[in-house]
C-alpha cells in the first residue's frame, strides 16, 4: 500500500533526498539517503529504502534516477511524492553480529596493530567519548575510596564516642565517692571532659552522615546510570558502523559488477536486500545520534556534580573532621588535672563489697 507526502522545497530548490536504482538495471527507484535539516528530514515520512511510486502524479517505474531527479527539480514550490514503505525484518543477521564483534575488538587496538592484522578501522571506532569511561572509572575509584574510608572513620568515631561516654561516667562516679575535695573535682572534670568528647563525636556523625549519603548517590546512582547509557551508546555505535560497512560491501559489489558488465540478480529483482540494509542503517544512525546526545548531557551533568557538589561535600568532610579534632583538643586541655592526691583506702571505693572481716573470713 503506497503512501504520499507533500514537501515544500527549500531555498536551494531541493527536498533533501538522494535516489538510487532505476533503469536500465533496476526496475524500481528508491531513496538512498535523507539529508539532515532538509524538508524531507524535517517532515519525517520518507526514509532510506522506501520505493518511489510517483512524483507529482507521474509514475516513475522504468525511469532512470536522473529522470526522476528532474521531475523534482523542475517543479517549483510543492512536491508530492507517493512511496512504498519498506519494513525491514526484525532481528539482525549473523553477518551484522560478527561485524559488531569485530568493531568492538578493533576499538581497543592501536592503529599499528590493526594495520598489521589487516583490520579496517572506521572513523567512529576510536571514539574519545567512549574513552571517557576509563576516566569515569578512575574517578569513581577515588571517590569510592574516600567514601569507604570516611565510613570507617565514622564507625570508629561512633565507637570512640561510646567509650568516652562510658569512661566519663566511671570518672564521674569516682568524683562522687572521692573524700578529698580536690581529687573529687579533678575526677568529675575529667569525666565531664570525656562526656564532652562523646558529644563532639555525635556532632561529627550527624555532619558526616549527609555527606556520605550524597557521595553514595553520586557513586551508586549517577555514575552507574551514566555508564549504562555509555554502554547503550557503544552498542548503537557498533551497530551503525556494522550497517555502514555492509552497505559499502554491497555498493562495491554493484560497482564491480558494472565494471565487468554483469548484472546482479538482487538488483534486477528490485534490490530488496540492499534497501533493507539502507533502512536498517538509517534506523541505527538515528538511535546512535540520540544516545550520543544523551551521553554528552549525562557526562556534562556528572562532571558538573563532580566539580561542584562532590568537591563541596569533600570540603565539608575535611572541615568537619578538622573541627572535631580541634574541639577534642580544646576539651581535654583544661582537664589535664594530674597529678592529684587520692585516698586509696578500701573504704573510698564505691565498687568494693563488704569488708572480708565482716564476712568472717580469716586474713
Amino acid at each position: 500500500m503506497s503512501r504520499s507526502v507533500t514537501l515544500e522545497k527549500g531555498k536551494n530548490n531541493m527536498i533533501g533526498i538522494s535516489i538510487g536504482g532505476g533503469a536500465p538495471f533496476c526496475p524500481v527507484l528508491y531513496i538512498v539517503q535523507v539529508f539532515h535539516r532538509t524538508p524531507a528530514h524535517d517532515e519525517g515520512s520518507l526514509a532510506p529504502g522506501d520505493e518511489l511510486v510517483s512524483i507529482n502524479g507521474t509514475y516513475v517505474k522504468g525511469l532512470t534516477r536522473k529522470e526522476a531527479a528532474n521531475l523534482i527539480q523542475t517543479v517549483k514550490g510543492t512536491v508530492v511524492i507517493a512511496f512504498q514503505r519498506i519494513e525491514p525484518p526484525k532481528g539482525k543477521t549473523s553477518d551484522i553480529m560478527m561485524k559488531k564483534v569485530k568493531h568492538r575488538l578493533v576499538e581497543r587496538m592501536k592503529d599499528s596493530t590493526a594495520d598489521t592484522l589487516g583490520l579496517s578501522r572506521a572513523v567512529l571506532v576510536n571514539d574519545k567519548l567512549v574513552r571517557k569511561v576509563e576516566y569515569l572509572e578512575s574517578t569513581t575509584k577515588v571517590y569510592k575510596g574516600i567514601a569507604d574510608r570516611a565510613k570507617m572513620v565514622l564507625g570508629n568515631v561512633k565507637a570512640m564516642a561510646e567509650a568516652h561516654r562510658a569512661f566519663g561516667l566511671v570518672f564521674n562516679s569516682f568524683g562522687v565517692y572521692e573524700t578529698q575535695q580536690s581529687a573529687s573535682i579533678a575526677f568529675t572534670n575529667f569525666g565531664n571532659a570525656h562526656k564532652a568528647l562523646a558529644d563532639e563525636g555525635d556532632k561529627l556523625i550527624k555532619q558526616i552522615g549527609p555527606i556520605l549519603k550524597d557521595l553514595s548517590t553520586f557513586l551508586d546512582k549517577a555514575v552507574p546510570d551514566t555508564k549504562l547509557t555509555l554502554k547503550k551508546y557503544s552498542d548503537a555505535k557498533f551497530e551503525f558502523l556494522s550497517y555502514c560497512l555492509k552497505v559499502k560491501e554491497l555498493d562495491d559489489e554493484e560497482y564491480e559488477a558494472a565494471q565487468y558488465g554483469t548484472q546482479l540478480t538482487r538488483v534486477m529483482s528490485g534490490n530488496y536486500p540492499y534497501r533493507v540494509f539502507l533502512r536498517c542503517r538509517y534506523a541505527a544512525k538515528l538511535r546512535f545520534v540520540k544516545l550520543r546526545s544523551d551521553v554528552l548531557v549525562k557526562l556534562q551533568l556528572l562532571d558538573n556534580k563532580r566539580v561542584q557538589d562532590v568537591a563541596f561535600q569533600l570540603e565539608r568532610l575535611v572541615a568537619s573532621m578538622y573541627v572535631y579534632y580541634r574541639q577534642c583538643h580544646n576539651t581535654l586541655k583544661p582537664a589535664a588535672v594530674f597529678p592529684i592526691e587520692v585516698q586509696l583506702t578500701i573504704d573510698s571505693s564505691p565498687y568494693v563489697r563488704d569488708k572480708p572481716e565482716e564476712q568472717g573470713v580469716e586474713q
